[in-house]
């Protein structure tokens, strides 16, 4: 054998070896997942310990409409359901089907914000800011908080139209749709927890 063949030459392993992008990008997703569920369990922590310090002010009964928050709450979770039906289109390759779904989810994103935008607006000018009491700091702090990652969630949904729509459901947007889907789902679940927690208790409760 040619000496030169030999200084050249790579081992097998070097021309077999495999890349796992997917693998690695559903990895690190699902490590953020976990650092995001952290940041909400001491969110819901610290609304648990201040949640009954009102300093004389009003309390979650006087403040809050349990028809608003639920209507709200039915905007997320169809979200949620036509997330889903995004994902049956994309499985079946079907791009314009995949796009609609997607609009549609957005829209549902959409007015979820608005009414947690017109719920804040409202009490902020019924005298029930963020610097009323620890129980209104602690609320508009954990609301305030998964309503930004809706808001984060919408912006990376149009970014991710806009990425299937010139370019199709190629591998990369696949992955990305999936990684949207993870986030968006566990924003329903955090708004659950939300929902029976801080409004259904704090009025029945």
């Amino acid at each position: 054998m040619d000496p030169r063949t030999l200084k050249t030459a790579k081992p097998e392993f070097y021309l077999t070896e495999e890349h796992h992008p997917e693998s690695s990008t559903n990895l690190g997703f699902w490590l953020y997942l976990m650092s995001d569920c952290l940041i909400f369990a001491m969110l819901f922590a610290t609304y648990a310990v201040l949640g009954r310090n009102y300093a004389a002010g009003p309390a979650p009964a006087d403040l809050f409409d349990l028809k608003l928050v639920a209507i709200n709450t039915a905007m997320l979770l169809f979200s949620s359901i036509t997330y889903g039906f995004a994902m049956l289109s994309m499985e079946k390759n079907n791009k314009a089907s995949t796009l609609i779904w997607l609009g549609i989810t957005g829209v549902f994103g959409a007015i979820f914000l608005a009414l947690e935008l017109y719920e804040f607006a409202h009490l902020i000018h019924e005298g029930a800011g963020p610097n009323r009491s620890a129980f209104l700091s602690a609320f508009f702090t954990l609301v305030g908080t998964h309503g930004l990652h809706v808001t984060f969630g919408i912006i990376w949904l149009v970014t991710l139209m806009a990425q299937v729509g010139k370019h199709g459901l190629i591998e990369a947007n696949r992955r990305r749709l999936m990684c949207l889907s993870m986030f968006w789902h566990f924003l329903d679940v955090i708004w659950i927890g939300v929902f029976s927690y801080v409004y259904l208790l704090g009025v029945i409760g």
